[in-house]
């Protein structure tokens, strides 16, 4: 026991330096903990040797890791997806573990293994980092894009895919047609036991003692290994059943608290997952190293295979469709969870779970990397399938005819860019029923974006405002009012000051709108030649200051029933 103690601290410790030296220089925190426990390992400076211990952290980790992947599946989402992410995910979960199997087979004099191993690696093959994926779409703030949505729905449908896995992996040995369907249904029984505790009593448990966050906090912990060793009972693994109590959670009124008070001990017990995994690391010898690559390969691959077709064939465009196969194109930690519960029932021999670990390090720098430059990365190869003849969106579009000389101006109000604010003077112009409408031309990238506007017969043209000769095409040089409404955070590849030129430069007389969201920007748009100059935050900050007095009054339900009723009748394009 004493052992375990200091093996654990030497582990948080090791993880710790390393998530430092990681942090600064722009690292996967998962990637620290890996080099850590390998550093620590039998591998390395073997400080820690004991497999008892090596043990104990990696299952404790292992659990806890799952328990908090199930409590961030929404079920609501899942249920809710639209059929472009559905059959996108079909497409890269089943078609590329298909894929994947043939592959594997096809490389068998150098892989090695029997069909159960190759089911093993195609499954760590098709599933992708959720931790790396969410965490750096949110720094760049592009979770809430279609690209982003469409990564988000396809990592959403892997973790039901890596359940139902779970439920058949005991059955493994002997895939015969009845212990699959006994093995389905013992899982469907923990699923509804789990579902219906957490639908009718756990509510009120929780609701009892929701003033003491401690016994929150303990009763998400005990519900976790409660369902574990229900699992268990039903020849199902505890790593089933965490994952299973995490889903049960996330379903009650209670879920985001539970979240919000688990996390702090999630990343403890994460952390000696990973720093565990990498204890069993061996020193990578030249096999391991090709296999891994070879992996590594054809992850990458069979992401352009399975996600970029499918949504290039559903008329997504280059842009959008390229976007999520970049994002996914990594291996996941459930991967290494895969190979992991492989090599403890006997069924994947360690050469490959190692390989799979290479794979994962690999991928979860480059990805990382190219996900972080993903607007460059995506430009170079839209540039490059053009030039190879693939169509985009924008394929057949005849530019308009150059008005006569003489005659007046008759070329549209120019939006750069659509997102919620455009879409809201949009919903405006249409509630007015001003002709204004009829004058607006949008240029946007955005597949959804094209088709909604288009069906409303609001002139959209498809492209990406960062390209000047994209701008000039489109016949910006004409436009009498160009407007720019997207704030930089969300510009692709440029900004409201680099528009704001780029039109100067084809138009001198067209009149520019901008916005800013940092008032040094104001002075810096105007000096590169915009007419006016859009602070959203000001005529925030104004309705917030009514509200406040609407308050002091006892008015603020009056103030909030005339903007519901706005609420009400307003049909936007991005609600």
């Amino acid at each position: 026991m004493h052992d375990l103690i200091r093996d654990i601290a030497l582990c948080i410790l090791m993880a710790w330096l390393f998530g430092v030296a990681a942090n600064l220089s722009r690292q996967p925190l998962i990637l620290a903990y890996l080099v850590a426990g390998f550093v620590l390992g039998p591998s390395g400076l073997q400080w820690v040797t004991s497999a008892q211990s090596i043990a104990s952290i990696s299952e404790l980790g292992l659990i806890f890791l799952l328990f908090m992947i199930g409590l961030e599946i929404d079920l609501k989402k899942i249920i809710g997806a639209g059929h472009v992410i559905v059959l996108t995910a079909a497409s890269q979960i089943l078609f590329g573990w298909l894929l994947a199997f043939a592959f594997f087979f096809s490389m068998r004099p150098l892989i090695g293994g029997d069909a159960i191993a190759w089911i093993y690696l195609a499954v760590a093959a098709v599933l992708s980092s959720t931790v790396i994926i969410v965490k750096t779409l949110y720094e760049k703030r592009e979770l809430d894009t279609l690209p982003g949505r469409i990564t988000l729905g396809v990592l959403v449908l892997q973790d039901v895919f890596a359940i139902l896995f779970l439920a058949i992996q005991p059955s493994l040995d002997d895939l015969r047609p009845l212990l699959v369907a006994i093995s389905i249904g013992q899982a469907a029984a923990l699923v509804a036991a789990a579902l219906l505790v957490s639908r009718f009593i756990l509510p009120w448990l929780f609701h009892q003692i929701a003033r003491l966050p401690e016994l929150v906090l303990v009763g998400a912990i005990a519900w976790c290994f409660a369902v574990g060793e229900l699992a268990v009972h039903l020849n199902l693994s505890r790593e089933m059943g965490a994952l299973v109590a995490g889903v049960a959670l996330s379903t009650f009124p209670y879920a985001l608290d539970v979240t919000a008070k688990v996390t702090g001990l999630r990343d403890f017990f994460v952390t000696l997952f990973f720093v565990g995994l990498g204890l069993v690391m061996p020193l990578p010898n030249l096999a391991v190293m090709t296999i891994g690559l070879i992996v590594a390969a054809f992850a990458v691959a069979s992401r352009v295979a399975t996600v970029f077709v499918p949504l290039y064939a559903m008329r997504q465009g280059i842009r959008a469709s390229l976007l999520p196969a970049l994002n996914l194109a990594q291996l996941s930690e459930f991967s290494l969870v895969v190979m992991q519960l492989g090599v403890a029932a006997g069924q994947v021999d360690a050469r490959s779970a190692n390989a799979v670990s290479v794979a994962f390090v690999l991928l979860a720098v480059v990805s990382t990397y190219c996900i972080t430059r993903s607007e460059g990365v995506t430009r170079s190869l839209v540039t490059v399938l053009k030039r190879m003849g693939v169509r985009d969106l924008d394929h057949g579009h005849v530019p308009p005819a150059p008005a006569q000389e003489g005659a007046a101006s008759t070329s549209p109000i120019v939006f750069l860019g659509f997102y919620r604010v455009a879409s809201s003077i949009l919903a405006e112009l249409e509630r007015q029923k001003t002709t204004l409408i009829d004058q607006i031309c949008v240029i946007d990238f955005n597949p959804q974006v094209h088709k909604a506007l288009s069906l409303r017969g609001v002139n959209v043209r498809y492209g990406d405002v960062s390209h000047p000769e994209m701008l000039a095409h489109a016949g910006l040089g004409k436009a009498n009012i160009v407007v720019s409404s997207v704030p930089d955070w969300l510009l692709a590849g440029t900004s409201n000051e680099k528009l704001v030129k780029d039109v100067r430069a084809l138009n001198a007389a067209a009149m520019i709108i901008a916005t800013a969201d940092e008032f040094h920007k104001v002075t810096r748009l105007y000096a590169a030649g915009a007419d006016y100059v859009v602070v959203a935050r000001i005529d925030e900050a104004d309705d917030f200051l009514d509200a406040i007095s609407a308050a002091q009054a006892g008015l603020l339900a009056d103030k909030r029933a005339q903007v519901e009723a706005r609420l009400v009748a307003r049909d936007e394009v991005l609600p």
